[in-house]
């Protein structure tokens, strides 16, 4: 996660370039007529395109409402998508998502949103929530997505993805994940997962969840993971001294996950463990190459307790109280210039959070849907450090510092006339190191006809710096920024939603955006040292097509197509990891021979520019087939991933490249095999 005191190089290799655009065209030809021929079958219920595909969402206007009726542009992934296409991370969930695309350093994951992908932002403007609670830390503001993630994907009922900047307030910029878990009920009993995979990968999971007959619901699941990984060639390397390239044995990734969720009238208690380590072996930062103590270890723990209460008719009201910590470690062993020896650096942080929130949402005002809420988080424990263990000591970094934060929010859904909603809403948010920051949106949600929705959405929103952006330095390195100030944002968006039959669903957006302030690292002309200013502007103009079709036989698509040119507002030129084109196509099916079921997952990422040059675009497609009946109450699923086995990379940070390498190859092709038993 963070910066040790030497930086130097992130070592990969460059792709070849894909003939992406034949093989996502014949790709979907292919798929599109295999379902179009599907023959019908009679034991599929009748089901409309309001139950099927306009799924109720939460996250929006943080009260339950239709995909049609949201102020936003909303994507939801479910469980059985889940199942169907073979996820195992939150990662591969988000990457289904109609214009996100993801990114891998080979330790964390990452995700860019409508072309905004900033190598080593730690997802910081994105918000991730975990039923509503907030699991952005105190000090680097990190959504983690991969491996890290504390929930394990088989515990999630479904993700919301609202799209650009929201009424959530810092870090909802791009968008805002909402993972909501599965309840009690649903399992009714115990259940068993395990896995293996390439890589000498393995993984278990064993929950238990049920409802009594006094109305108590829970849930209880541990799960472990281990991947010893596989050794991998760094060209940057090949000399004798480094092991010819070759990183050995450091890829490996092993984490262990606790979570517990209990529910009994209106309250709900949640909490969440996990701990993550995580090899290193790209070879960044100036360390050892193939050095076997190079790693990163995360842990994340919360509990989030909350009331929620109908009064009356036409009022809820919600009251939360919760509690957040997040440790980070890591190892970074280099090679001392002056005598050769090893130097074991330590570089960390410790964060520590608590805080509350109240919300209501009233009907009591004939055409008005009236949304209040206030916030507040106490960020008691926000710890930076970094220094040199071994041989000798030396402290670079000892950051301790507190800060505060509390926010006020309104909105108001007022029908205009039965088939026309002005949306409008403000809020207002301070935070104890940037002081006051103030975020209007406004929306126009019309009806012409059933079938059809028009948004036209308005919104601001802002990223306050982090504690790492404001307080972080080291020796002859980096310094301490002085004067920052928050990111903000302002989306245009229009939003075209129309059901076409009873199985048909399409859905056209186009946006523009504009970043002013945004927070980058660059030396200071005055002394040569690396600091956080707000150096630069954005613009961005974008569309996307979506489209999901159910048909009676059973069968599933969704496709999406996705266009973006994000500049800088300086001189024109775009940014690097920013691929103007992204394309998706899901396809799953019902029982075909022997009880099989198939999911195919592809996904078009077009090139994008490096800190040195261009990574090519890259066709990815994913293969899962599964089967639910061998034996009674047992899932069985077997996963191909890159099934193409399509050689491809993704951009590094630009600070840590060296020579004519700023990328890391990403795997190729790799499987998993899958087995849940319900008991």
């Amino acid at each position: 996660m963070g910066t040790p005191r030497i930086r130097s190089r992130q070592i990969g290799q460059r792709p070849r370039r894909a003939r992406a655009g034949r093989t996502l065209a014949l790709l979907l030809a292919a798929a599109w007529s295999s379902v179009v021929i599907a023959q019908a079958s009679p034991d599929v219920a009748d089901l409309s395109v309001e139950q099927l595909l306009d799924l109720t969402v939460y996250s929006a206007s943080r009260f339950a409402q239709k995909i049609s009726e949201a102020p936003s542009n909303v994507t939801v992934i479910t469980a059985a998508d889940i199942k169907a296409y073979g996820y195992r991370t939150l990662a591969d969930i988000l990457r289904s998502v109609p214009g996100i695309y993801t990114y891998y350093d080979r330790n964390y994951t990452y995700a860019g949103v409508r072309g905004f992908g900033r190598p080593g932002d730690f997802n910081s403007r994105l918000l991730m929530l975990l039923d509503g609670y907030r699991l952005n830390d105190a000090v680097w503001d990190t959504a983690l997505i991969g491996t890290e993630f504390i929930l394990d994907v088989g515990l999630i009922d479904r993700v919301e993805f609202i799209a650009g900047p929201s009424i959530y307030g810092n870090n909802a910029f791009f968008g805002v994940v909402n993972v909501v878990t599965r309840r009690g009920d649903d399992l009714k009993g115990f259940e068993v997962a395990a896995e293996a995979g390439y890589g000498r990968t393995g993984k278990e999971r064993l929950s238990h969840g049920g409802r009594a007959e006094n109305g108590l619901e829970w849930i209880v699941s541990g799960t472990y993971y281990d991947s010893r990984g596989r050794d991998l060639y760094f060209p940057a390397f090949d000399t004798p001294a480094t092991h010819d390239g070759i990183a050995q044995n450091l890829d490996y990734d092993r984490y262990r996950q606790l979570f517990a969720k209990a529910s009994m009238g209106g309250f709900t208690v949640e909490t969440g463990l996990t701990s993550r380590k995580k090899g290193i072996p790209t070879g960044g930062f100036g360390t050892a190459f193939n050095d076997p103590r190079i790693h990163s270890v995360d842990a994340q723990g919360f509990v989030d307790a909350r009331y929620e209460r109908t009064l009356g008719a036409a009022t809820d009201v919600l009251v939360r109280v919760f509690y957040g910590n997040y440790p980070y470690d890591s190892d970074f062993p280099y090679r001392n210039s002056e005598n050769s020896q090893i130097v074991v650096n330590k570089d960390g942080s410790r964060a520590e959070w608590w805080g509350g929130e109240f919300k209501f949402v009233s009907e009591t005002l004939e055409r008005h849907k009236l949304v209040f809420g206030v916030e507040y988080q106490n960020n008691r424990r926000q710890n930076l450090f970094n220094y040199d263990a071994a041989p000798d000591y030396a402290v670079y970094t000892d950051s301790r510092n507190r800060s505060t934060r509390y926010g006020a929010f309104v909105q108001d859904d007022f029908a205009l006339r039965d088939n026309l909603v002005l949306n409008g809403g403000i809020r207002f948010d301070h935070h104890s190191t940037v002081g006051n920051i103030t975020n209007p949106r406004a929306a126009l949600i019309y009806n012409p006809r059933p079938a059809t929705t028009l948004k036209l959405l308005y919104v601001t929103a802002y990223r306050a710096p982090n504690d790492y952006e404001l307080n972080y330095a080291l020796s002859d390195v980096q310094k301490r920024s002085v004067g920052l100030k928050p990111e903000k944002i302002k989306t245009i968006e229009a939003i075209v939603e129309e059901n076409l039959g009873r199985k048909l669903r399409l859905t056209a957006s186009v946006f523009r955006y504009r970043i002013d302030g945004l927070v980058d690292l660059a030396a200071d002309p005055a002394d040569g040292l690396d600091v956080f200013q707000n150096l630069a502007s954005v613009n961005a103009v974008g569309a996307t097509l979506a489209a999901e079709r159910i048909w009676e036989s059973g069968y599933k698509a969704r496709a999406s197509y996705s266009y973006q040119r994000v500049t800088d507002a300086r001189n024109g030129s775009v940014l690097t990891n920013s691929p103007r084109h992204v394309a998706k196509l899901n396809v799953s099916t019902p029982e075909l021979l022997l009880g099989i079921r198939a999911g195919v997952d592809a996904q078009y990422v077009s090139a994008r520019k490096t800190a040195l040059g261009e990574t090519g675009g890259y066709t990815l497609v994913n293969l899962t087939l599964r089967h639910a009946a061998l034996v009674r109450n047992l899932e069985v699923s077997a996963s191909l991933y890159n099934l193409f086995d399509r050689n491809y990379a993704d951009p590094m940070i630009q600070q840590l490249t060296q020579g004519d390498f700023d990328t890391i190859r990403q795997d190729g092709r790799t499987w998993r095999l899958a087995l849940v038993y319900r008991f």
